[in-house]
């Protein structure tokens, strides 16, 4: 007999309504089966098998993220198919600035209403984010839960388990002044400030498909669901070749709060404000909201979703390596000793 409550049903909650979403979102779990995977999706638990060839003393490194209030943009335009992406970046991300590499992800999303379209449309963005980091979705849970949430909305939330060997793992402390900072650009705003983004451009009340001249012709809505750009595979290819210091994955609190935490406190990052590419989104913003500089720079990733700190003898293979694995990476600053964190001019 097949599972079905009708008092549960009366409720809010229409389980067949799980069932139909889990079967339309196979065919996009079956691309992210990566050498490892175990099983198919509808068990109690995600198995991976561990291949450790080449790693002496294994160590697991988890990283877990949401979307944020970014999800009010894809509500508001009605597309799904994007913020998956976003939810596996702010993982894996995360998880490679120890030096590890991901192998497995999985999602949460709780919504007021279970339409299994949407879900599907969901998990396809979730499922592309774990292609292009090269991880398994090893599993995930839906839960509906009417009365919680508005029936047109969810939230969505994630975590990855990544491996790294325990003498790979990147130590902040092998830094040293003159060491070499290099930008990984960025492809939007990705999944931070969006609360001020926003408030900003008053989004509910605002044509979010109209082109705006200020970003090359795009909606605004369009440029704010860009998705998080994915950096694993450009990375793990520079750390197999490069002695690569430390990473920073530059998220919500912008460079002042992200930079610092991938180096001592007696070193400093000095910027050279020149170097950095904005992208158009930040000075529309930073113009419509009248923001300052400053207060940019402390809150959005400004162009710059990652850097890498390598020493200056590395620098050009660095650059070469990433630039063969579609990165165009630039030299963005130095370390330099001083207590002041994060130095721009």
């Amino acid at each position: 007999m097949k599972s079905f409550s009708e008092s549960y049903k009366q409720a809010g909650v229409d389980v067949t309504a799980g069932y139909k979403a889990v079967e339309l979102m196979k065919k996009h779990v079956a691309r992210t089966m990566t050498e490892g995977a175990i099983g198919a999706i509808g068990g109690f638990g995600g198995l991976f098998e561990l291949d450790l060839t080449g790693i002496n003393k294994p160590v697991l490194c988890s990283g877990t993220d949401g979307v944020g209030t970014k999800l009010k943009i894809a509500f508001l335009m009605d597309k799904h198919d994007t913020v998956g992406i976003d939810c596996v970046a702010m993982c894996v991300n995360d998880i490679i600035c120890c030096g590890a590499k991901p192998l497995v992800f999985l999602d949460y999303i709780a919504c007021g209403k279970n339409y299994p379209e949407k879900i599907a449309e969901i998990v396809s963005g979730v499922a592309e984010g774990c292609v292009q980091a090269g991880c398994a979705l090893s599993g995930g849970e839906t839960a509906e839960m009417p009365g919680f949430y508005p029936v047109d909305e969810y939230d969505l939330a994630g975590f990855s388990v990544g491996v790294v060997d325990k003498d790979k793992i990147l130590q902040p402390d092998s830094q040293k002044a003159g060491d070499v900072l290099i930008a990984l650009p960025s492809s939007g705003v990705h999944s931070n400030g969006f609360s001020l983004v926003r408030k900003v451009f008053d989004v509910e009340h605002c044509d979010l498909k109209a082109p705006v001249a200020e970003l090359q012709g795009k909606s605004l809505g369009e440029t704010l669901l860009t998705p998080t750009k994915i950096y694993v595979k450009p990375v793990l290819a520079l750390m197999k070749e490069v002695n690569v210091k430390s990473v920073a994955h530059i998220t919500g609190g912008g460079f002042y709060e992200n930079l610092p935490r991938s180096y001592p406190k007696t070193l400093a990052a000095k910027i050279d404000r020149s170097a950095v590419k904005v992208l158009p989104i930040f000075d529309y913003l930073a113009k419509v909201g009248n923001i300052p500089e400053r207060d940019m720079f402390n809150t959005f990733n400004m162009g710059v979703g990652m850097t890498v700190c390598v020493d200056p003898a590395d620098v050009d293979k660095a650059l070469s390596i990433l630039q063969e694995n579609g990165e165009d990476a630039y030299v963005i600053g130095t370390l330099v000793e001083s207590d002041e964190g994060v130095i721009i001019e």
